[in-house]
């Protein structure tokens, strides 16, 4: 599928995916910019815990953005393709300010939206202003490609990740979660392999990529942010290597981006934004 298109005189929403584990009471500085993003007491956020099989998941989160000061915050649940048709459904996510996908297995939000009026909806409200986030498995399907699972490891091979379509807000960068804590650069750097036109973009836990309309992405959290540019990829190695072993690829540019920090997914340069400081100021 294709990115809904930008109507003139219009901005698309910001898109927020949160590399999960993010704090939710103490310090929960993401979620809290999320509800204000999304109009404050004046937010309108619907929670999508598709993802996620354990009962109170979308409940937890109702919780946590109502006590973030939310004014009002409802939880939609998908338990099969023909609850994405449903009228009543597709009315609340055309009223909402946010929407929101929690973590759990994101190919289960593939399988379940994918193709249907729902997911259509929200990639046309998000073209219309409306802000979507999702943490973990939730910040995965936001692009049009999606890592469904892969290998750990810092070494790319041919079969260390399998791709598969995710909900296409944007066809600009490929997503993966949990990014330090579970030694996630091989499967990114093989998943640009397959697609050198995305950007790869690894979320550590507790971090979150706030892209803002005009595609540029600030960090926010308290982890790092890593950016895997293949645009200027000047080899690879992958059409010819075995399912186990190491692609060679040349020309990559790697940033490491803290809180602070921008990157801009249009012109593909980094800043360091407000980390940097004037010598004088001290």
């Amino acid at each position: 599928m294709c990115p809904s298109r930008v109507q003139q005189g219009e901005q698309r929403g910001w898109i927020v995916p949160i590399g999960g584990a993010e704090h939710k009471q103490h310090d929960a500085r993401i979620l809290e910019r999320f509800v204000a993003l999304c109009g404050g007491s004046g937010a309108d956020i619907v929670v999508i815990p598709t993802a996620s099989q354990l009962p109170d998941t979308g409940t937890r989160y109702e919780e946590v953005f109502s006590g973030l000061g939310a004014g009002r915050v409802t939880v939609l649940d998908f338990d099969t393709r023909r609850d994405a048709g449903e009228a009543n459904r597709l009315a609340r996510i055309e009223q909402a300010s946010g929407i929101f996908f929690t973590g759990g297995n994101q190919l289960r939000i593939a399988t379940l939206l994918g193709g249907t009026p729902v997911a259509k909806l929200i990639r046309t409200r998000n073209a219309h202003g409306v802000h979507v986030g999702g943490t973990s498995a939730g910040a995965s399907i936001l692009s049009e490609h999606m890592i469904a699972f892969g290998k750990e490891g810092l070494s790319p091979t041919a079969g260390s990740v399998r791709l598969a379509p995710g909900l296409g807000l944007t066809n600009r960068f490929v997503i993966d979660q949990h990014f330090r804590q579970r030694d996630r650069l091989g499967r990114l750097l093989a998943a640009l392999a397959y697609n050198p036109f995305a950007i790869g973009i690894g979320l550590d836990e507790d971090t979150a990529a706030f892209i803002r309309p005009d595609n540029t992405l600030e960090v926010e959290g308290s982890g790092a942010v890593t950016v895997v540019d293949a645009g200027e990829l000047q080899f690879s190695s992958l059409d010819r290597a075995g399912e186990d072993q190491p692609i060679c690829l040349l020309g990559l540019k790697i940033h490491i981006l803290t809180a602070g920090a921008t990157f801009n997914l249009h012109t593909r340069r980094a800043s360091s934004g407000t980390l940097a400081v004037n010598k004088n100021a001290h």
